[in-house]
């Protein structure tokens, strides 16, 4: 079970947005496995994509799209990632965005494909296209819990957020769903991810909000050190709050906007974690006192990334050695291990660089114990800090993935 995931929260609808989910058997029958996203006319769309030089052939055609036109659709398939089926994976891309085009009548540059799943075999054009018909009759501002289901793959549960705030007196509505639980390291985004938002925003400041709430959020996790060939994260904003359009990132109306963009992103990269393949541990990982922040996360990722250190926060082992271990194979240069201080939660286990003086084996292991860890690492070099979430290592994880195309 994820650690420490319920039932979905609210998803409260964003105006001038509908979502349609269709059944098409692209892996299994009677699964949602075809997701679609309407935004109206004159919606605005920031979006990053994985920086895996085998990006796949829907994360190459999206950004033609974004550089063509202003997007009116969102296509998403589960079950098939067309990712490394080079040219042939590009025209069937492609022919689904005209398929969806041809429906509701708008150019193919304005639709956006999206697609998770295995990797390397060929995208069921003809499955997909034969859903696209149910997943427009289905098209639903209220639809954002199936939505967040039929973009599913390992995930166990599905994840979402949402805010609504008042700003300067106008309402204002931030809904995100995403999907991720394997093959988790971002170098941008998660796996999946979507966000909308009804205020009116410049298209450079909403690209501008987007890059810093993913920085913090979706950029600072990691399962299994992995970064997906399909990775990408969309923010539309649809306009349709009376909220005077946002064009400063100076503004006061701004930073109340872009602190309910980062509390969605926040709660839902923290659910990806959550439910990492065969997870039972939610793991923060706190570096303090860096030269740099750069430094910070390269401390944050050798710990987080650690096999050794991952399995034995699953077995509950306090073996202290083993993060202590992490952090001088990091990297960072000069680093002076005297200065080097290690809290598991409010335990101090490391101090100057040596076993604490007041640390117990039995202090370490109450807490290894907990569902919710935090590392905390002082490296006495600098004012700097950095945090990574990150999950445990357990037999299910192994299972899982090795029976992935099973």
């Amino acid at each position: 079970m994820a650690v420490g995931l319920n039932d979905l929260p609210v998803l409260h609808p964003v105006p001038g947005l509908r979502l349609g989910v269709a059944c098409a058997g692209i892996k299994k029958p009677g699964r949602r496995d075809v997701v679609l996203i309407e935004t109206p006319q004159d919606a605005q769309c920031a979006a990053v994509f994985t920086r895996n030089a085998f990006c796949a052939a829907p994360v190459t055609l999206a950004k033609r799209h974004l550089a063509a036109a202003v997007p009116r659709y969102l296509l998403i398939n589960t079950g098939n990632a067309n990712a490394g089926t080079g040219e042939q994976g590009l025209r069937d891309a492609a022919a689904c965005c005209e398929a969806v085009a041809a429906a509701a009548g708008v150019q193919a540059a304005q639709v956006l494909p999206f697609s998770t799943g295995v990797i390397g075999e060929p995208l069921p054009v003809s499955k997909i296209t034969a859903g696209v018909p149910a997943a427009f009759a289905a098209l639903s501002d209220a639809a954002w819990v199936d939505a967040a289901h039929g973009i599913m793959t390992t995930d166990t549960v599905a994840k979402g957020a949402s805010r609504q705030v008042e700003i300067d007196g106008h309402s204002v509505t931030v809904t995100g769903i995403a999907k991720g639980a394997g093959m988790i390291r971002p170098d941008m985004a998660t796996m999946l991810a979507y966000i909308a938002t009804d205020a009116a925003v410049a298209p450079a400041l909403l690209q501008t909000c987007l890059a810093a709430a993913v920085q913090s959020s979706f950029n600072a996790i990691t399962i299994d050190g992995d970064t997906s060939t399909n990775d990408a994260c969309v923010l539309i904003a649809t306009g349709c709050s009376s909220l005077p359009r946002l064009t400063s990132a100076q503004a006061p109306a701004y930073a109340a906007f872009a602190r309910a963009v980062q509390e969605v992103c926040d709660t839902l990269a923290q659910a990806i974690v959550r439910d990492g393949e065969g997870a039972t541990k939610f793991i923060t990982v706190e570096i303090e006192g860096g030269a740099d922040a750069e430094e910070c996360r390269q401390v944050a990722y050798a710990i987080a990334h650690s096999p050794l250190v991952k399995t034995a926060f699953f077995a509950s082992d306090p073996n202290w050695g083993r993060i202590l271990a992490a952090v001088g194979r990091a990297g960072v240069a000069g680093l002076d291990v005297s200065r080097i201080d290690i809290y598991l939660d409010e335990v101090c286990i490391v101090q100057g660089g040596g076993r604490a003086p007041a640390y117990q084996e039995a202090l370490g292991q109450a807490v290894m114990r907990r569902e919710e860890i935090t590392v905390r690492v002082q490296l006495g070099r600098g004012d700097q800090a950095a945090r990574v979430w990150t999950c445990d290592f357990s037999y299910d994880y192994v299972r899982i993935n090795a029976e992935y195309r099973t």
